[in-house]
């Protein structure tokens, strides 16, 4: 899969491996462990030899720890990983987590505060905690925090997009609608298939469709999306181009 423009070297993040570390919520231990095992790309090398690490590394290890919270062996998630692209973007790599993630179940918990961070990676102030709270991706409790702990990687990554909030809630809004319209025209089409089924055979079939039709979304989305920008950038600069 090809992104949609490549970062410069300039807005590419060049973390150390203790930052790294720090923003993946794992162990420098940990990642190099992953290294030499091939789970992760070396780093860029810079002055006085220090490895430098960016958001394809990140994504990565995102993607590891999905791939781990759904109970997959380390020579399993060898082999997932051998399978992807070399070249994968940190967006591509996003996507094939989002995908991991579809295949288990909804997923909560309640959570102090100092254990909500470290779910997240990273110190939330008061002002970030309301805006997870605005997603529905933690909910206040008496206890602390009902987290959803599939959507919270993603709300804490969309706490740093430059969009308003309420951008980013209405863009919510419109997945919600469009995916729900979507799903409910291909479990009737999924229906009418096995009306005269078995229903254990309805149940199996649902829990093999299930990954492919998330799957499918995503990608046939991804490239939409990337069409639609894609258009979109076009015209921009044809119109600064004037």
């Amino acid at each position: 899969m090809e992104s949609l423009h490549t970062e410069s070297h300039a807005e590419e993040p060049a973390l150390t491996v203790d930052e790294l570390a720090a923003q993946a919520g794992v162990t420098v231990r940990t990642i190099r462990f992953y290294s030499t095992k091939g789970l992760l790309p070396p780093p860029a090398i810079g002055p006085r030899r220090v490895g430098h690490y960016g958001r394809a590394h990140l994504a990565r290890l995102a993607l590891i720890e999905e791939l781990q919270a759904q109970g997959m062996t380390l020579s399993g998630i060898e082999r997932y990983l051998q399978q992807l692209p070399p070249d994968l973007s940190p967006q591509d790599l996003a996507i094939h987590r989002a995908v991991v993630a579809s295949w288990a179940p909804d997923s909560e918990e309640t959570l102090g505060r100092e254990a909500l961070q470290r779910r997240a990676g990273r110190e939330l102030g008061d002002d970030e905690v309301e805006r997870l709270t605005a997603m529905d991706v933690v909910r206040p409790v008496p206890e602390g925090y009902r987290v959803d702990l599939g959507l919270l990687r993603l709300g804490v990554q969309l706490l740093d997009v430059p969009l308003s909030q309420e951008a980013i809630l209405a863009a919510r809004k419109v997945l919600i609608e469009h995916s729900r319209a979507a799903a409910h025209e291909l479990a009737q089409l999924f229906r009418d298939e096995v009306a005269e089924r078995d229903a254990r055979d309805v149940r199996s079939l649902s829990a093999h469709m299930q990954p492919l039709v998330v799957q499918a979304l995503l990608t046939t989305f991804q490239r939409s999306l990337r069409e639609e920008l894609g258009e979109w950038l076009t015209r921009s600069d044809a119109g600064f181009g004037r």
